[in-house]
């Protein structure tokens, strides 16, 4: 038993070693990590937050640590021992696993003005939304078929930039250029409440906090963050944060206690979040790109047995999907890898596939401007593109999966919205 311990600790060493020799691919032009240590601003909130809610972020960086030393370095995915959760996925590869059938169905109604922002409802396999540049939302059912639009949403007097699902998908929640946020009812498609910015300036992006869906996070064209109480119809007091230019993609990661903020200059901010008050306080810079706006934040911690790396994607119009990796408690972030796709001016989204942790592998899912959907494997180190759908006759905006991955909705730069089947194995 000494012995096993002894080759244990060797081994670790090992890794170590490796590990201080991998070398990271830095983006064209990246700039370090800044801290707002020192801005006196934030030195007594800061100091506040740590005392309440720094102990479960810790424990998880803690379970991070302890997976690294257990892992090949650099890896992010399920190890080659994961045989049960590989089994609940089909036990194929990722090229066989994410071979699709051709088109489920086609949804037009949005046809001339580009949908920027397609969604599966939480947990839901057959409900989906879509949101346009012609001010409306559409609320589908996919089955029993054929498809059907439930429920057109009326009521923004200019684009929807964005919308998300509530946790019990109950409601909607919607961002327009008409400076406005609404409150929609699933149900019935009822706009419960109309509230204005803060700033009166155009409405960009918006994401619930994912524990407390009575608060949600808007991002404007005045360069600003606020935390807004969908009760009251007020945005909540130390919620506001401002950023270097306006604010296009917003994600918390799954515990709700951090988030992160993408601007059109090229700049991540990190914030954390007091999960008591809703209070921000600004804590990392990250600098992708000079001039290049970040179009698509999304988290993703992988808390299970196989991994758990919090990590984050991120589409930034550099012509790549980047890939970082969150390295503590604060949102600090560096680059893994990235993957190339066609971006230059449009907004594109990408998103974690959401089974990605049952599987030897990991996909990531993108549009691009080449009217394509593209699928990546993170773990690959050479060819790691998957899998390529065509069908889109504009830059694809958005994509998101079902949860059990049966369908995946993407939507582009024309209106049209393409439901995709995958095969069945």
């Amino acid at each position: 038993m000494l012995q096993d311990r002894g080759k244990v600790r060797e081994k670790g060493r090992g890794r170590d070693k490796e590990r201080h020799q991998q070398q990271y691919f830095i983006a064209r032009g990246a700039s370090p990590l800044q801290d707002f240590e020192d801005d006196p601003r934030t030195l007594g909130a800061r100091g506040h937050r740590r005392s309440v809610s720094r102990g479960s972020y810790q424990l998880q960086a803690q379970m991070n640590r302890t997976v690294y030393e257990d892992r090949p370095p650099g890896s992010v995915v399920p190890t080659s021992v994961a045989e049960a959760s590989r089994a609940m996925a089909g036990d194929t590869s990722l090229s066989e696993n994410y071979a699709f059938a051709g088109m489920y169905h086609v949804f037009d109604q949005h046809v001339d003005e580009a949908v920027p922002r397609v969604r599966f409802a939480n947990d839901d396999r057959h409900r989906l939304a879509c949101c346009s540049l012609d001010g409306s939302i559409s609320l589908c059912q996919l089955v029993p078929a054929p498809p059907t639009v439930l429920h057109v949403l009326r009521g923004h007097t200019r684009g929807v930039s964005d919308f998300a699902w509530s946790l019990s998908n109950d409601i909607l929640v919607s961002t327009s250029l008409d400076a406005t946020m609404r409150i929609w009812a699933s149900e019935d498609g009822r706009c419960i409440r109309e509230i204005p910015d803060p700033d009166g300036a155009e409405l960009l992006c918006c994401t619930f906090q994912p524990v407390n869906n009575n608060l949600t996070v808007v991002g404007n064209a005045k360069q600003n963050v606020h935390v807004m109480n969908i009760s009251t119809g007020k945005k909540v007091k130390g919620g506001s944060s401002k950023l270097t230019g306006r604010v296009l993609a917003l994600s918390f990661d799954a515990p709700g206690r951090l988030l992160w903020a993408g601007d059109d200059r090229g700049s991540v901010f990190s914030f954390l979040f007091d999960m008591a008050t809703g209070k921000l306080t600004k804590a990392k810079r990250l600098v992708v790109h000079e001039g290049s706006p970040v179009t698509s934040i999304s988290a993703r911690s992988w808390v299970s047995r196989e991994a758990r790396d919090p990590s984050l994607l991120i589409n930034t119009c550099l012509n790549k999907l980047l890939l970082y990796r969150v390295v503590d408690n604060e949102g600090t972030l560096q680059l893994k890898r990235s993957f190339p796709i066609e971006q230059s001016s449009h907004p594109v989204r990408s998103i974690f596939c959401p089974l990605m942790s049952f599987r030897q592998g990991a996909c990531v899912v993108t549009g691009s401007e080449d009217m394509c959907v593209h699928f990546f494997d993170v773990e690959r180190a050479a060819k790691a593109a998957v899998n390529k759908l065509q069908g889109h006759s504009a830059p694809v905006l958005d994509v998101s999966f079902n949860c059990d991955e049966s369908l995946l909705a993407s939507s582009d730069a024309s209106g049209m919205v393409i439901v995709w089947r995958r095969e069945q194995k």
